[in-house]
Order: C-alpha cells, then sequence, then structure tokens
C-alpha cells in the first residue's frame, strides 16, 4: 500500500472517531415515578387479631403464668405450707424506685388481724412548757427542747418516733434535717408528726405498725399465718394495700384481685 493510501485511511478514521465520540441528544419518554401502593383499612376484627398475633410473639414475664385471684393465691400457699402451720407471711408490694433525693413513703397501719406481738415505740418528743408535761403523762421517753440537738447526732438520744410541736419545729430543723431526714424520722407537718396535740397523737399511734419502702421501692410487712382461714387472710391483704395506696396517692387503682402480690414465708 502506498503512503497516499494510508494517510487517506488514517483521515477517514479520525473523522469516524471524532464523530463517534459527540454527544446525541434524543427525546426519550419520561420515566413515571412508582406508583405507592395504598394500604388497605382494617377493620376491628383484623386489627384485634393482629395485636393478639403481635402479643404472642411479645416476651412474656415470668409471673405472667402465676397470676391469679387473691383467694386463690392464698390457697396455693396454703396447700404448700401444709408442713408449716404456723408460719408467718410476708407481704411484698412492689412499686417504683424514688428518684434520688425523694421521700421514702412510709406510713402507719392496724391491720384486722394481727399475725405477730406489736413492738413498743419509743417516743422522743420537742416540747415545751404544758405540751411537755402531756407528752411525758403519755409515756413519751424523752422529752425536752433544742438541748436535745447534741445529744441525737452524738447517739446519746435514739428513738423509734420524733415528735414536735410547731413553734420548735424551725429551730431544730437546720441541724437535726440532715440527720434525721434521710433516716425518713424527721417531723413534717405532712406525716403529722409536727402538731400542737402531742397527747393525742401518741393515744392514736397505740396498737399501730410503721411501714416503710425501701432503696428500691419495696415495702414489705408481716401479713398472716398459714393456718389462719383465708378470709382473714385476704382481708389483712385488702386493708396494707388501701392504706398503702392512700399514703402513696393511689387509692383510685384497681382492687387487691387485680394487683400482682408476692407473699412469701418469713419464718416459723
Amino acid at each position: 500500500m502506498s503512503l497516499a493510501t494510508l494517510a487517506s485511511h488514517c483521515r477517514t478514521w479520525a473523522g469516524v472517531s471524532r464523530f463517534n465520540t459527540r454527544r446525541e441528544f434524543h427525546a426519550a419518554p419520561v420515566v413515571l415515578a412508582r406508583k405507592i401502593k395504598e394500604r388497605p383499612v382494617l377493620t376491628k376484627q383484623q386489627l384485634a387479631a393482629k395485636a393478639r398475633k403481635k402479643a404472642l410473639k411479645a416476651k412474656k414475664n415470668i409471673y405472667d403464668t402465676e397470676k391469679m385471684p387473691l383467694n386463690d393465691a392464698i390457697s396455693v400457699l396454703r396447700a404448700v405450707e401444709v408442713a408449716s402451720p404456723n408460719a408467718t407471711y410476708e407481704l411484698v408490694i412492689k412499686t417504683q424506685s424514688p428518684e434520688r433525693g425523694a421521700t421514702v413513703p412510709k406510713g402507719r397501719y392496724s391491720l384486722p388481724r394481727e399475725p405477730k406481738t406489736k413492738t413498743e415505740d419509743r417516743i422522743l418528743v420537742f416540747a415545751e412548757g404544758k405540751a411537755a408535761d402531756e407528752a411525758r403523762r403519755a409515756g413519751a421517753a424523752i422529752v425536752g427542747g433544742p438541748e436535745l440537738i447534741e445529744g441525737i447526732i452524738q447517739g446519746r438520744h435514739s428513738a423509734t418516733l420524733y415528735l414536735c410541736t410547731p413553734d420548735l419545729i424551725r429551730t431544730i430543723t437546720p441541724r437535726l434535717g440532715r440527720f434525721l431526714g434521710p433516716l425518713g424520722l424527721m417531723p413534717s407537718d405532712r406525716r403529722g408528726t409536727v402538731t400542737d396535740d402531742i397527747a393525742g397523737f401518741m393515744k392514736r399511734l397505740q396498737g399501730t405498725s410503721e411501714w416503710k419502702g425501701d432503696s428500691v421501692g419495696a415495702i414489705r410487712t408481716a401479713i398472716a399465718k398459714a393456718e389462719w382461714p383465708v378470709e382473714d387472710v385476704a382481708k389483712n391483704v385488702r386493708h396494707f394495700l388501701s392504706v398503702v395506696k392512700q399514703a402513696t396517692g393511689n387509692a383510685k387503682t384497681s382492687g387487691a384481685e387485680d394487683s400482682l402480690f408476692q407473699i412469701s414465708q418469713l419464718s416459723e
């Protein structure tokens, strides 16, 4: 092949190559967006069936299979503990854990039928003058004014219950608030332990016991004997539950039969 012919072929290839590398425009039809399929509206029966199916797949609580009416639960416990008829049973009420710095719930109660002998409270009263004399006659173990503060902090004076008259509460609060407050023993208007009627308050305390929640919100109390009739045990449980509900502001919640209780053997 001659040089002239080869040069002619090269020019022809270059022209075709330049032509093919150009961007061509064309009129293609617009691609339509994918149509979203509308979900069908479910009927009430279909929604209920869907909810049941979801509930079956949900993780079960280990106590779900143990829930039963209160009277049936007591009957089961009596059957299990037939060999220990003198056992004392403890009722545990689980509440929400108190927030940090919140006041631990507590109160006093008297059951329709007491499962064990009550212990006497050792009462310390902040009072002066006539109120102090009335407190001593009512049976207070320690009675005095601000002079008792140092002895309480140092441990020389101890009591299971502290009462105070309204005229002394501001005097004792600055020093004793941080000491008795965390123990749940500081006199307060809300608990009724700041009162002018010291003798009347102490008279109402006779025959009652104190309940108190722990750090995780659990309240425990001896509730009954295993040998008692089912009706007596149920009456004690309902009464104590109503006391706790009123003290914690849950008096409008459901009854005892709808709540989950854990009644365990406490002692012989």
